[in-house]
């Protein structure tokens, strides 16, 4: 069975490119454009992993990262940032907020893989 992974991205094309990505390694893809809506789908799917933007609409990623780690049923799951803040202690901020890795964009895609395999094994 394919492992489940939640991509929270505002950007169309980013998505695209995690989505091309992803399914060709094999993954189950599910996807959501704010993090409310990303809150939402991690307590619907249940996914084995998840992929969170920290610039989203409505609430940030960082608030997402809290509200999913600090729910029970979900607070397993791992979480990686993929974001754009790429300055000093701008990771200790994602790490903090509950977030189990980090990738900066723009990200190489062997490092995203890298990192998600990592995640779920």
């Amino acid at each position: 069975m394919s492992k489940r992974i939640l991509i929270v991205e505002d950007t169309e094309d980013n998505r695209q490119i995690m989505r091309d990505l992803l399914s060709s390694a094999g993954y189950e893809l599910i996807e959501a454009q704010t993090g409310e809506d990303g809150v939402a789908m991690a307590k619907s799917h249940r996914p084995d992993l998840i992929l969170m933007d920290i610039q989203l609409p409505v609430i940030d990623g960082y608030e997402a990262t809290r509200r999913i780690k600090k729910d029970p049923a979900l607070r397993q799951i791992p979480i990686i940032a993929v974001t754009s803040y790429a300055l000093s202690g701008d990771e200790a901020k994602t790490r903090a907020a509950g977030c189990d890795g980090y990738v900066a964009k723009p990200f190489s895609p062997r490092e995203l893989l890298l990192k998600v395999r990592q995640l779920l094994a």
